[in-house]
């Protein structure tokens, strides 16, 4: 898998660090603290330029808020949780919605479907947090990573393909709340990557798909297995 000079790092379930060729840091998803995966030395976030958010769930907004006002990142996902988290004291969001795309720092992001719930755990009510969203973000040097947040397996997959044609995919496969490893492979037959990093299984027991699965079940593309904390 050829990243041309940005560095992936997998931080447990969802959660990605991507530092680009220019020195700046995206984190997608960002759930740190609670997460039982990410490893202690990575949950002191040292920096962010950009934080981009694919749904509200407490798993992969867990510490948008708090990043967010300790580091002043510009904060990227869909209108209603962008405006949920200038309230919670955000001070640079860019709300966007599905088929849009916008250039932040040194990378454009285009906003895509998902097919997931998106209610934002706030205090002890669930409160409309906009739809589930992905992401496919494109760095300066050409390299298109599609970060598809929770999702079902979708038909469109195809039109993200014939669009955008992201190098990278990192797709979920734990199965009950998102794709199985069934559904995934035949995301990876929509999607056409050359690569894809599973993502969003064994944080749970009922998160019970694994890359052994997926490997067994995927032609043509080339799954990469990351461990937590690993960066390639």
């Amino acid at each position: 898998m050829d990243l041309k000079g940005v560095k992936l790092t997998w931080l447990g379930h969802a959660t990605f660090r991507m530092e680009t060729p220019g020195g700046k840091t995206v984190l997608v998803d960002p759930w740190v603290m609670g997460n039982p995966l990410c490893p202690e030395k990575e949950k002191n976030i040292k920096k962010v330029d950009v934080l981009l958010c694919t749904h509200g769930h407490f798993d992969h907004i867990g510490d948008a808020v708090e990043i967010a006002k300790q580091h002043n990142p510009t904060v990227v996902g869909i209108f209603e949780l962008c405006t949920w988290m200038e309230k919670k004291g955000a001070k640079k969001t860019s709300g966007m919605n599905k088929g849009g795309t916008q250039t932040v720092g040194d990378i454009t992001v285009t906003m895509v479907h998902a097919d997931h719930s998106c209610g934002i755990l706030d205090g002890d009510q669930i409160i409309y947090g906009g739809e589930a969203c992905g992401f496919v973000i494109e760095f300066q040097n050409g390299l298109k990573i599609y970060h598809a947040g929770d999702t079902a397996v979708f038909g469109d997959m195809q039109i993200i393909r014939e669009l955008y044609a992201p190098d990278i995919a990192l797709l979920p496969i734990g199965d009950h709340y998102v794709m199985s490893p069934r559904e995934a492979a035949y995301a990876c037959k929509l999607l056409k990557p050359k690569a894809v990093v599973p993502m969003h299984f064994g944080t749970f027991p009922v998160l019970s798909g694994t890359p052994a699965e997926l490997k067994q079940l995927v032609k043509d593309v080339e799954v990469v297995e990351m461990k937590p904390g690993q960066t390639l």
